[in-house]
């Protein structure tokens, strides 16, 4: 596939569902619970099957077991460096925590997948996954205390902790027990059939698109337009820092181009949605995420995907 048509083909798939959803949103024509029943088939059907069917045929090495730490790294080192400039920014505490949710949490779930299997196919796509296996025990372990610190700390209102069954044993940890399922297929030595592997080209499309157009249906840039400026420290944080030191440490554990380059690729991804609804769920300032979803995504369309293909 030619420059264009990889640069192209992102483009229609990433911004796409979100004009659509926009203009759902703008037009009434949808309801808000259909919405949240998009975004929950993608959670809890096709990013979980997609893991399934990928990692079931792929071959291992010894490299892989290093790209779940990675995918660490790519988590903790954005969130520890946003925690330590976040006072600087802002002073109201509701605003702090959305600051570190914007910066922790990397959008490597649909953009970051979505350019590996463009550029290197479900090879890549299955590097990503497993990069991402300790996404969701990140978030959840991770991202929603700190929400709520940050609630308690700006609001004289207390909220009752979650469990830690609930953290671990919930509907959200499906996409962890897909590429669990997948491993356990692969290792066992039971052969993918044939005809999976379109399959798997539907669902890692199908999954871009039930997690994108709920997103557009969301957006709403009256209420964003106070924080594009406030976020722009976040561009240096995660398409420099960010992917500079986790390369670094990559190159001392792996050797192979295509998996280095995948490393890469998710390191730099933009500002999750993730960080959106953790932020709205928790009660503290959503529409800083958000305004940093925006801007972020775009520079990587404009910017850095267009520079990944040149250097490719």
């Amino acid at each position: 596939m030619l420059i264009a048509e990889k640069l192209l083909s992102l483009f229609l798939e990433l911004l796409l569902p979100l004009f659509v959803g926009y203009l759902l949103r703008y037009w009434k024509r949808l309801n808000p619970k259909t919405v949240d029943r998009l975004m929950e088939s993608n959670v809890y059907l096709f990013f979980p099957l997609s893991g399934v069917l990928s990692i079931w045929g792929m071959s291992f090495n010894e490299e892989y077991m290093w790209l779940p730490v990675l995918g660490v790294l790519m988590q903790v080192v954005p969130g520890i460096l946003a925690f330590v400039l976040v006072k600087k920014r802002f002073s109201n505490p509701m605003e702090q925590g959305s600051y570190i949710l914007a910066s922790m949490l990397s959008n490597r779930g649909t953009v970051g997948l979505l350019s590996v299997y463009i550029l290197f196919g479900e090879e890549g796509y299955v590097l990503g996954r497993l990069i991402m296996l300790f996404n969701s025990f990140v978030l959840y372990l991770v991202g929603y205390p700190l929400a709520q610190y940050f609630y308690q700390k700006g609001s004289s209102h207390s909220r009752a902790s979650r469990s830690w069954k609930s953290l671990f044993f919930s509907r959200t940890q499906l996409p962890v027990l897909g590429v669990l399922i997948g491993l356990l297929l692969n290792l066992a030595g039971v052969t993918r059939p044939q005809g999976v592997k379109a399959l798997v080209d539907v669902t890692i499309r199908l999954s871009a698109s039930t997690s994108l157009l709920p997103i557009g249906y969301a957006m709403d840039f009256s209420a964003m337009k106070g924080y594009y400026r406030k976020t722009m420290e976040l561009i240096g944080i995660k398409f420099i820092l960010t992917p500079a030191l986790t390369l670094f440490l990559g190159r001392l554990v792996i050797s192979d181009a295509t998996i280095l380059w995948t490393v890469l690729i998710l390191a730099l991804s933009p500002t999750a949605i993730n960080a959106v609804i953790a932020a709205k769920i928790n009660n503290i300032n959503y529409h800083l995420p958000m305004a940093s979803f925006i801007t972020t995504t775009l520079v990587y369309l404009l910017v850095i995907f267009p520079l990944i293909l040149i250097a490719l």
